[in-house]
């Protein structure tokens, strides 16, 4: 049976700042220039901004760009940062050390990204944009020549056997003149285009961290809208790539977050275990005793940089925003870059589309315009800075501050990333990591963490989550890792069940983050996150 299908000039897989900021663009081009375009935006999450997660700070400047009036238009920027603390943990004591030149944040501002994401989503789609959510693309159409002619969403109420359901609803073809690809990181169907077209043949490996966090309403006795702190060292050892953030929101909010370099070696290191220890740090702990935690979540983000960048073009489609690696790590940002990157896509298709003499499907001006923006030197200038973290956290600061004030990021030579999965060591060459149990107050369980996600999936959809081996998890990550996917997800996705047949791996799809962590991590490769039915996954308020 033949799906159903829609016609339109442009495609945007993902309403996150990238692809909102494409679309927003694109019809601002149009409108002045008197032209029509169609452009439609897909978006997994059930509405714009329910899978999106960041600390966040904004450095407004591609803001500025796509609306110079955005005070006027109400855009949810309400707190200015005010102040900022740079804090080198031990197990009981900080040291306050300078801000990083790079960490300076005049002129920025504390955020919600959801919300920002949903203001976004308003402003395309009073210029004209169709947006979509609740619809998870799927499946990626080539046509006769091998270009890309659009996506397909999933089918909806499919059995947990793949057989169609009684609610069953077959998914639409929506085909484009070009497609956009804004999955935010490790987007599912962007790896399989990064193969299918060899995206990274001259790129670095990417490598990614995961960022955990909770949003808080604290005491207002110790409520300082505008503050922003920021931490390195304990919990973590030395040898691995890691730190925190508290940003201070209107409202007696605070967000509180801890990002961990997935290149870690220790397979008994859980990221969730460090940041619930993290936050019983006296330094942190007195910020949120007599407060309550509103929301959790978790999101793998991308750290490669410059050097990791793959080829941003092909037949059909294009690349933007983080799915491709725009993030600033040194600034901790990538939401202005991510939009910087949308708005020159933006430009560059425009000027394709409406060329009378267009000879090809590839938009080869959109990495030409990237290179001649400020995005480009931005990012080329702090290329070396996290893979100097592989020397450990003092040759990494030491490294970073010769980078940044005697090379000012201009060094005759560009370090290389590698790949997080081949940088696990086997558990019985490492030390094991004894956690407290949490207290219920400020550190807490996975699944209570879960449960305020607002996660849900339907339950008889197949699992979204595909071994390629199913024997693997037990034969090598539990022999060689001691089942590492039982730690490295925040979610409790992964436990090991031990039967008197034997240990057996059990999946619970339905407590998915969406963050991508085991298709990342996992030390065989043998985890392929797919999407799962639209709109299931987190539902993240004010995140």
């Amino acid at each position: 049976m033949s799906r159903e299908s829609m016609e339109y000039d442009v495609v945007i897989v993902g309403a996150g700042p990238s692809g909102l900021s494409t679309a927003i663009r694109l019809k601002q081009l149009a409108e002045k220039a008197g032209r029509e375009l169609s452009v439609c935006v897909v978006e997994k999450g059930s509405e714009v901004g329910a899978h999106i997660l960041s600390g966040a700070v904004i450095e407004p400047r591609a803001l500025n760009e796509l609306f110079p009036d955005w005070k006027e238009r109400g855009a949810p920027l309400n707190t200015p940062v005010t102040e900022d603390h740079f804090m080198l943990l031990s197990e009981k004591g900080a040291r306050k050390l300078p801000t990083p030149p790079q960490m300076h944040n005049e002129g920025n501002y504390i955020i919600s990204l959801g919300n920002f994401c949903r203001w976004l989503g308003e402003q395309a789609e009073a210029l004209g944009v169709e947006i979509y959510p609740g619809f998870a693309a799927a499946e990626v159409l080539f046509d006769e020549a091998g270009a890309v002619r659009g996506i397909a969403t999933g089918d909806m109420g499919v059995t947990r056997n793949g057989e169609p359901g009684p609610n069953y609803q077959q998914g639409m073809e929506l085909h484009a003149r070009q497609t956009v690809f804004s999955e935010g990181c490790r987007g599912s169907l962007t790896k399989g285009l990064m193969a299918r077209y060899d995206l990274r043949r001259d790129a670095d490996p990417q490598t990614y961290g995961i960022g955990i966090k909770e949003l808080w309403e604290v005491d207002p006795a110790v409520h300082r809208p505008g503050l922003t702190v920021h931490t390195a060292g304990w919990p973590l050892k030395s040898d691995t790539y890691g730190g925190s953030f508290l940003y201070h929101l209107e409202g007696n909010l605070v967000s509180v977050g801890f990002v961990v370099g997935l290149d870690y070696s220790n397979p008994w290191l859980s990221p969730y275990e460090e940041f619930q220890r993290f936050k019983t740090h006296p330094e942190i702990r007195k910020y949120f005793e007599g407060g309550r935690r509103v929301s959790y979540g978790a999101r793998a983000l991308s750290e490669g940089g410059f050097q990791s960048l793959p080829k941003l073009t092909f037949p059909g489609g294009m690349l933007v925003g983080d799915t491709a690696g725009f993030l600033n790590v040194p600034k901790i940002k990538g939401t202005h870059m991510s939009m910087k990157s949308g708005i020159e896509a933006a430009a560059a298709l425009f000027a394709h589309l409406t060329a009378d003499d267009a000879k090809t499907t590839e938009v080869t001006g959109y990495p030409e315009r990237l290179k001649a923006s400020w995005l480009w030197d931005e990012l080329y200038s702090v290329r070396n800075v996290r893979p100097s973290f592989r020397w450990g956290l003092w040759g990494g600061i030491a490294y970073s501050a010769i980078d940044t004030f005697l090379f000012r990021g201009r060094a005759p030579w560009t370090l290389r990333n590698h790949a997080d999965h081949t940088q696990l060591k086997k558990a019985a060459d490492c030390e094991q990591i004894v956690y407290p149990k949490p207290d219920g107050k400020i550190s807490f369980d996975r699944l209570s963490s879960v449960f305020i996600s607002a996660t849900n999936h339907e339950e008889e959809q197949p699992c979204h989550l595909r071994l390629k081996n199913p024997l693997t998890p037990i034969v090598t990550n539990l022999a060689d890792f001691e089942a590492p996917e039982q730690r490295y997800c925040p979610a409790g996705v992964y436990e090991i069940v031990r039967e008197e047949q034997g240990p057996r791996l059990q999946i619970n799809a339905q407590n998915c983050l969406h963050c991508k962590t085991c298709d990342i991590k996992d030390p065989t490769q043998n985890i392929d996150w797919a999407v799962p039915e639209g709109s299931g996954g987190p539902n993240y308020p004010n995140m």
